[in-house]
C-alpha cells in the first residue's frame, strides 16, 4: 500500500483519518497514518489549543485540519440578525417536533447555535491556523485562492475536498497541492456522485496532483481498489468513529445509532445544517422528509433554526430523534477498538486485495 506520497509526508501508509476528536487525529497519525483534525466548528482560540494537544501527542509526525469557508455567509457573527429572518412557519415546525417527542430546553447554545458560521468567525479561524504549526490544511467546502496562497506561504499542504470535476477545476486553478474526491457515499456534507464513478475522473484532471479517494472507504479493499483507479491514498472519517478514542465525544443515543446502523440506515437530508448531509436515519430526519414538512432553510440561517434543539437532543438522549453524521461504510463498524488497530486492519487487508490483485495478473499471463 506503499504510495509516493508515504515518503513525501514521512509516514508509514496513505490512509488520511478525519475526525472531530483531538484524540482520534492523534492516534491516526501515531498509527503511521495522516490525522486530520476537524475544527470547523471550532473558535479560533480553540484551534490553537487543540492543534497544541495534537502536536504534544504526535510530536514531528505529520497532521492536519481541516476548515469549511463557505463564498456566502453573514459579515458578523450576530445571531439574533439571523433570528429575525426565520419564519413562523419553521418555528412552529420544529417546537411541534420538540413536543411530540419531549425535548426538554438546551441548557446551552447547541454546536451550530455556539457561534454562526460569518465572514468574522472564518477570518479568526485562518489566521489561528495560519499561524499553527499545523502540516496540511484541508478545505471542506469553498476554495478561496488568497487563502490557499496564504497557508502555502506558510509552508502548510494545502488540500481541497471535491464532489464534482468543476470543483476540482476551481481548485486547481486556485493552486492546491491535493483533491480528495470525496463521493456519494460518504457521511457529513457529500455530493451526488458515487465514489466509484468521480474518482478516476477528478484523477484524469488532476494530472500530477496527487488525488485522494473518499467516501464508503471502509476497508482495505476499498483501499486497494481506490489506488486501482489511480487514487494515491484515501480519506476515512466513518471508520473511526467506532473508536475507543473517539467513543467519549459521542452521546449513548449517538453510539446507539452508529453501532447498529448499516448500509441502507443512512440517508442524506438538509434538515441538519440546510445542505446534504449524510447521517444515519431517525425521526429527526424522517420528520423533515413527511408530506407538509417545511423545506429546510439556506445556511446559516438553518442552523440558528435547529441547533438549539439538536443540542438539546444530544444533552437529554432523546433516543428516536438521535443521529450522527456516518458514511456508507458505517455498516462495516459494529464494535469499538483502538484506532491503531482500525489502521492495522485497513493495511493488513489492503496488502492482501493487492497481493491477490498481483497474483490474478500472473496467472491470466
Amino acid at each position: 500500500m506503499k504510495t509516493e506520497l508515504c515518503e513525501r509526508f514521512g509516514i508509514e501508509v496513505p490512509i488520511f483519518g478525519f475526525s472531530h476528536a483531538v484524540e482520534v487525529v492523534a492516534a491516526v497519525s501515531n498509527a503511521g497514518g495522516y490525522g486530520v483534525y476537524g475544527a470547523t466548528r471550532r473558535l479560533a482560540g480553540e484551534i490553537t489549543d487543540e492543534v497544541a494537544q495534537i502536536r504534544a501527542a504526535v510530536g514531528d509526525r505529520p497532521f492536519g485540519l481541516d476548515l469549511v469557508i463557505p463564498n456566502k455567509v453573514p459579515e458578523r457573527n450576530d445571531r439574533a440578525e439571523l433570528e429575525a429572518m426565520v419564519p413562523d412557519q419553521h418555528r412552529s415546525f420544529v417546537a411541534g417536533i420538540g413536543a411530540r417527542y419531549a425535548v426538554p430546553a438546551p441548557s446551552q447554545p447547541g454546536m451550530r447555535t455556539r457561534f454562526i458560521r460569518s465572514e468574522e468567525i472564518q477570518d479568526a479561524q485562518i489566521a489561528a491556523v495560519a499561524a499553527s504549526d499545523v502540516n496540511m490544511v484541508a478545505l471542506g467546502i469553498g476554495c478561496p485562492p488568497e487563502v490557499v496562497a496564504a497557508m502555502k506561504a506558510k509552508g502548510k499542504t494545502t488540500v481541497a475536498l471535491v464532489g464534482q470535476e468543476k470543483h476540482a477545476a476551481r481548485a486547481l486553478e486556485a493552486g492546491v497541492d491535493m483533491l480528495v474526491a470525496q463521493g456519494y457515499d460518504a457521511g457529513g456534507h457529500t455530493g451526488e456522485v458515487g465514489t466509484f464513478s468521480l474518482v478516476p475522473r477528478i484523477v484524469d484532471l488532476a494530472g500530477d496532483v496527487p488525488v485522494l479517494a473518499a467516501g464508503g472507504v471502509a476497508t482495505g479493499r476499498h483501499i486497494a481498489a481506490a489506488l486501482t483507479l489511480g487514487a494515491q491514498g484515501v480519506w476515512i472519517g466513518t471508520a473511526f468513529l467506532m473508536t475507543e478514542e473517539y467513543a467519549p465525544h459521542l452521546s449513548p443515543g449517538e453510539l446507539e445509532a452508529l453501532l447498529h446502523a448499516q448500509t441502507t440506515d443512512t440517508v442524506i437530508s438538509r434538515a441538519e445544517s440546510g445542505k446534504p448531509f449524510r447521517q444515519t436515519r431517525s425521526a429527526w430526519s424522517d420528520e423533515w422528509a413527511a408530506p407538509g414538512a417545511p423545506k429546510p432553510l439556506s445556511h446559516p440561517l438553518h442552523d440558528v433554526l435547529v441547533g438549539d434543539i439538536l443540542g438539546a437532543i444530544i444533552e437529554h438522549d432523546i433516543r428516536p430523534l438521535q443521529h450522527y453524521g456516518a458514511g456508507q461504510g458505517i455498516g462495516w463498524f459494529d464494535r469499538l477498538r483502538p484506532v491503531a488497530e482500525v489502521v492495522a486492519t485497513l493495511v493488513r487487508e489492503g496488502d492482501a486485495a493487492l497481493d491477490r490483485a498481483g497474483r490474478q495478473r500472473e496467472t491470466a499471463a
